[in-house]
């Protein structure tokens, strides 16, 4: 139980840090993700990610660049809590016997486990998160939800459980979240674990310094997105699809679409921001949890 406090408290730590440092990032690959196909001879809403900043920045202040920020923010301790507590309860099952290191396979292993649980809660949390990030670029298109203009995250929850099928429709896109957090999670814990060997030159991991967590914690962080970045985009094309008018059925149904009319590029829209995020959130998240968990003992 101690040990799981600890789990507790130090990923709740670490999922602020990830939260404020990668926040704006996350705000562009979503409005990236979700922009409509331009029609033949149009150019797109947005040329790229510097012109997304720029558009934001003059339409809704700085402040538009945290849109959405409400609910992970709510949510952080009890997804970060659940996420490194489940992996920390894995490697104790893993484990010969106590304080034995674990090889790389197995903190996959745990990743994977800890991605599936995460999954309930990533799915409603990111489906509000997106709708409000969204809502701007989506104004007046048919992509846009017919009369609707949230107010806030519980607005949108309000919204979603009043007009589209209950508690049922907060966990639209399940399926592609479950896809990226299962494998991006694998990946993340397995690099974060084969990087800090690495450095170390062995096993034993204990004594490396916070460059090294950093460079860890960033290597990882690019990894969970290099591997399931197309996943996201379905995740989010789904999230913020009209309800009453959908254009897609489903994951495969939005996959499908995407790619006929966009090719494999419109698969990785806002990929840079998801990358330019990645990387230095992941890190301030590791850090930060790997600090806590130090001291706490």
């Amino acid at each position: 139980m101690e040990d799981m406090a600890k789990d507790l408290t130090a990923g709740t730590v670490g999922g602020a840090a990830q939260l404020i440092c990668g926040h704006p990032f996350d705000t562009i690959k979503v409005k990236l993700q979700s922009q409509p196909a331009p029609l033949a001879g149009r150019l797109p809403m947005y040329s790229g990610a510097i012109d997304a900043v720029k558009q934001t920045i003059a339409a809704e202040g700085s402040t538009g660049l945290y849109k959405g920020m409400g609910a992970p923010l709510a949510t952080v301790a009890l997804f970060n809590a659940v996420l490194f507590t489940v992996r920390g309860q894995l490697e104790t099952l893993l484990r010969s016997h106590p304080g034995a290191p674990l090889t790389v396979s197995q903190q996959f292993v745990c990743g994977a486990g800890a991605g599936l649980a995460v999954s309930f809660l990533a799915c409603p949390t990111e489906l509000i998160k997106c709708r409000l990030q969204a809502q701007g670029a989506l104004a007046g298109t048919a992509a846009a939800s017919v009369g609707v203009k949230y107010g806030g995250p519980l607005d949108v929850a309000r919204h979603v459980l009043r007009s589209e099928g209950g508690t049922k429709g907060l966990f639209k896109g399940l399926i592609p979240t479950m896809a990226r957090e299962i494998p991006g999670n694998a990946i993340m814990f397995g690099v974060y674990e084969a990087v800090k060997q690495m450095i170390a030159g062995g096993t034993d991991t204990s004594g490396l310094g916070r460059g090294s967590q950093i460079v860890a914690g960033g290597v990882a962080g690019g990894s969970f997105w290099f591997l399931v970045y197309p996943t996201d985009v379905v995740k989010s094309v789904l999230q913020v699809d009209n309800y009453k008018n959908p254009r897609f059925s489903g994951s495969l149904d939005a996959f499908r679409k995407i790619k006929a009319s966009e090719g494999f590029k419109g698969l990785y829209k806002g990929f840079g921001p998801a990358m330019g995020r990645s990387i230095p959130a992941n890190a301030a998240c590791f850090l930060a949890y790997e600090m806590t968990r130090s001291a706490l003992g």
